[in-house]
């Protein structure tokens, strides 16, 4: 009996390392509902779940280089990057179907810093149900999305009311 349960032990910790913190099936990324997890890498290969940012606050935003609208609210969220980060505000700006090499010469070319996760398999837009880009997400230190907007905003000074719906 000990050696069929530690053989049942054995697959289920086998089976979580192969899955790693790939999330599973689908969730419904809405305004009041938990932000499904994810695990993605950035464009220097280190690896970040949304479960490991539980305590802070979180701007997701969803774009790709070919993106008119993306390319016009960057230079936004790269000032919101600058000016936040510091106050407790994780952001990450989450490319969906490109190459870090495409992310990275788009960063390089505008003089951007903001931190880049690569979803090229479009993994997490499925998961974050993304028929539209841009669009971002804001979500508390809950894990509890407050804000959903699809589409481009205007100037930094949209995007500051989110932000200051999901700050402690």
């Amino acid at each position: 009996m000990k050696r069929v349960a530690g053989v049942i032990i054995l697959i289920l910790t086998l089976s979580m390392l192969i899955t790693g913190c790939s999330g599973g099936g689908s969730s419904s990324a809405e305004v009041g509902s938990k932000a499904p997890d994810f695990c993605l890498k950035d464009l220097s290969g280190q690896e970040y779940s949304l479960s490991e940012l539980r305590g802070k606050p979180v701007l997701l935003n969803f774009w790709a280089t070919w993106c008119g609208p993306c390319r016009g609210e960057m230079p936004y969220l790269e000032e919101i990057y600058r000016e936040w980060s510091g106050k407790g505000l994780t952001l990450f700006a989450v490319n969906i179907g490109e190459s870090s090499s495409q992310a990275r010469g788009y960063l390089q070319t505008y003089g951007m810093s903001l931190p880049v996760l690569l979803d090229s398999a479009q993994t997490v837009a499925k998961r974050y149900n993304i028929t539209g880009i841009p669009t971002t997400f804001f979500i508390d230190k809950n894990g509890i999305i407050q804000g959903k907007v699809v589409g481009a905003f205007r100037d930094k000074e949209s995007i500051v009311p989110y932000i200051a719906d999901i700050m402690p």
